[in-house]
């Protein structure tokens, strides 16, 4: 098997995991969505921990506590994707399955308007008309929920911002997920005693099973995000922009498949126009990416050609 389609297998088996998460989650009931978003971080934290043991390779802790603004970078990382996890869990655990897919189907819109107004990129044409039927989609759908879908505006904005921190820092996966998850887990271990003190805790009290499914959410955190890094690494960035949307359409799967939520024609309008601007929006990256390949190569070769005769007007040694 050639590098570039284990790279494919990885991250097919990395968005088809995130995709069947609303199962996983919807199997940790009845522990609400705090115990089990406290259980993620802790269970997070000592999974990676392992993992970074067996390599060992502890010397990036040195870089960070050197590096106050790196610290502070993934302390506001740590929020975000806080933020995200418990909205996550709670939406899906209020049978909210549908919305959350729709969060994700928009973070790349979302990640477009965070490079116009953060990094001051420039948007091309197309880009634009992806974002205006985006914003079309939300006001539809608005109509249909009764108020605005904060959900998967919540899930899109928390992610994109956690993305564009994360750009900005360049740690690698194991490495990021294990400072965030222990920038987190101070607060996640002391509600838990809190819980366990006062007998709220669910855990270790349901049974063996949702005990044991409990203990893996961190490894259900980590291993999903390893294999993610191993794609990001052989696959073309138009190649991995197409198959992240393996997930929310399995999770809109889930939702309306398994879970039976509704999809009223208002709603599947929404959706649609959703999925017309994110068939803009990659048809549009994928031009680009050949664009500018093709003139790299061309510059190139224009590069060779220029040097040849330099090089052979070189006097002989």
């Amino acid at each position: 098997m050639s590098d570039e389609r284990r790279g494919y297998l990885y991250g097919l088996t990395a968005y088809t995991l995130w995709g069947f998460f609303p199962i996983y989650f919807k199997l940790l009931q009845p522990s609400p969505p705090l115990e089990i978003l406290a259980h993620r971080v802790v269970w997070s934290v000592l999974f990676v921990a392992l993992l970074l043991s067996v390599a060992r390779n502890w010397r990036f802790l040195g870089r960070l506590l050197r590096t106050p603004r790196l610290l502070g970078g993934i302390t506001l990382a740590a929020v975000l994707i806080g933020i995200n996890w418990g909205t996550y869990i709670a939406a899906v655990n209020s049978s909210r399955v549908v919305e959350t897919a729709l969060g994700y189907f928009i973070t790349p819109l979302v990640s477009v308007l965070l490079g116009v107004t953060v990094l001051r990129e420039r948007v091309r044409a197309w880009q634009w008309v992806a974002v205006g039927i985006g914003t079309l989609a939300v006001a539809i759908l608005t109509v249909d929920y009764g108020h605005l879908p904060y959900v998967a505006l919540t899930l899109a904005a928390s992610f994109g911002c956690y993305g564009l921190i994360k750009k900005r820092m360049s740690l690698p996966p194991a490495e990021g997920l294990f400072v965030e998850s222990g920038v987190l887990a101070l607060p996640a271990f002391a509600f838990l005693t809190w819980l366990n003190l006062t007998g709220g805790a669910e855990f270790g009290h349901v049974s063996a099973t949702h005990t044991l499914l409990m203990l893996l959410s961190g490894a259900a955190t980590a291993i999903p995000l390893l294999l993610f890094a191993g794609a990001a690494n052989r696959v073309p960035l138009v190649g991995l922009g197409i198959l992240q949307y393996v997930a929310p359409i399995l999770q809109l799967a889930c939702g309306v498949l398994i879970y039976h939520e509704p999809m009223p024609p208002a709603r599947l309008a929404g959706f649609g126009l959703v999925w017309i601007a994110l068939m803009i929006f990659t048809v549009d990256g994928i031009r680009h990416t050949r664009a500018a390949a093709r003139e790299r190569a061309a510059a190139e070769a224009t590069a060779a050609t220029a040097a040849g005769p330099a090089a052979a007007a070189l006097p002989a040694r």
